[in-house]
Order: structure tokens, then sequence, then C-alpha cells
């Protein structure tokens, strides 16, 4: 009878349609937030305190295990949070630090340009600029704060795409490219050698290639464990910043990024 009662219940649960997946994300949630909570717990315990079915908290816990957020010591049947929290909390802890600890160093980058600073992280397939700082000579215009930009099209993406791992660099480098004016790089060969080149000099240039009259340099971030965590670079009007003048504003840049590592706790 228990058995009928159970499998009742669950039909009706399914029935909900977009609502019900709503709630199961909303659940899974709060799984999380019970380990959290209680370090460690049971099928029935996470079952009785989110008043639902013994196979449903079973259900949301596998998916839940599958994705590393969850582990099960097998002896005792106990949940707790797995290893994958830890690295979401990671990505996030090394988000706030670089604002934190980027901010002077940014602001130094713009003064000693003049023109526009920005420090930028992978987002996805994209580079989001998350610290912008002004130079005295740099156009106001341009305001690249918290906007996504591609990564084949600009100088922080270069950076941020020639130190992904290999296969998701090379992926991201053979798809079809947009083009943003005659200048973008849509061709993958071309994009992989200066991609290799970005990785050899540590920096990256872009000429008009995400905007006609927009140029800009970025070299790389690196943390603790010398992985890339972001750019730190400058763009500005090109008969400012002239191709020639670029290579001047790469070694300053370079600097920036070597400071911000230090802070990020890069022993390089």
């Amino acid at each position: 009878m228990s058995n009928t009662t159970d499998a009742a219940g669950e039909r009706s649960e399914e029935r909900r349609g977009a609502a019900g997946s709503v709630q199961s994300v909303d659940r899974a949630v709060s799984v999380l937030e019970i380990l959290a909570r209680t370090s460690e717990a049971g099928v029935t315990e996470i079952s009785e305190e989110l008043g639902v079915h013994k196979s449903t908290a079973f259900r949301i816990l596998g998916v839940l295990e599958t994705r590393g957020l969850v582990e099960q010591e097998k002896e005792r049947g106990k949940y707790f949070l797995g290893a994958g929290v830890l690295r979401l909390a990671g990505a996030a802890a090394i988000r706030l630090d670089i604002s934190q600890e980027g901010q002077p160093v940014c602001r130094a980058l713009a003064d000693d340009t003049g023109e526009t600073a920005n420090i930028a992280v992978l987002d996805g397939d994209a580079a989001v600029n998350i610290m912008q700082a002004r130079g005295a000579a740099a156009v106001t215009a341009y305001n690249w704060l918290g906007r996504r930009t591609p990564l084949h099209a600009t100088a922080s993406g270069k950076v941020l795409l020639a130190h992904l791992p290999r296969e998701r660099r090379e992926s991201l480098a053979a798809r079809k490219l947009p083009r943003f004016t005659g200048h973008t790089l849509t061709a993958p060969a071309a994009l992989r050698a200066q991609l290799t080149a970005a990785a050899e000099d540590g920096f990256a240039c872009s000429a008009e290639e995400l905007e006609i009259g927009l140029n800009a340099v970025a070299a790389p971030v690196r943390a603790y464990d010398g992985a890339v965590i972001g750019a730190i670079g400058v763009s500005g009007p090109a008969y400012r910043m002239a191709r020639a003048r670029l290579p001047e504003l790469a070694r300053l840049a370079v600097g920036a990024a070597a400071e911000l590592s230090r802070r990020m706790g890069y022993p390089g």
C-alpha cells in the first residue's frame, strides 16, 4: 500500500510540468544548503526536511552526485558536499579576489598609459570586463565595464583563449568566427598563429578587430598555481594607440599583469 501511495505521489509531482522543473532546481539548492548546515545527512533526513518522497530525494541526490556536488559515504549511506562545490566556490572567490586586488593595479596602468585600462575574465566563450579605469587621455565614450566581448577579436580575449586547455582552445578557434570589421581574424590558421605568439610573448594585441579606430593590448594574470585567471590591458583610439606604440604599451601591460599576479599569490 505504501508503494502505491508513493507512486501516486510521484506521478502527481511529474504532472506539474515547467513549474515542477523550477521546483526541482529549488529542491536541489535546498539539498546543498541542508548539507552545508548539517555536514552530512541521509536520504530519509533530506526527504523529511524537503517534504518529499524518499525516491524524489534520492533522484535529486543522484543528479548532484553525478555533477560532483555531493558525495556519499558508502558504508553509512550519508551524503556530504562534494569537491564540485569547492570548485564553484573557488571560481567565485578568484573573481572576487581579482576585483579587489586589481583595483589599484588597473588604476596605475591607466595613469601610466593615459588610456583606458581593463581587467577581463573568461565567461563561457567570451571575455567579460570586471574592472575599468580611465587615464587622463581616455575617450569617455568607451565604457567596457560588464561588457562581454568576443575572444578572437580582442586583446584580452586572445590572452584568455591562448591559455585555455588545448582541446577547448582548438574547439573555439576552429568554429565559425564572426567578423566585426575588415581586420577581424576569422581564419582559424591566422588566429592560431596569434594565439601561439601571445603565449610565447606574454601579451596579445588587437588592431581595429572589434571596432574601427580601436586598438588594445593585454597580458595574462596568473593565480598562485600559475593558471591564467584573467587579463589586464589597455585600449584606446588607433590614432593615439598606433601600431608602432603597441609594443611600448604591451610592456606596461605585462608589468601590470606581473604585479596583479603577485597580489594573487603567483610567485613567478
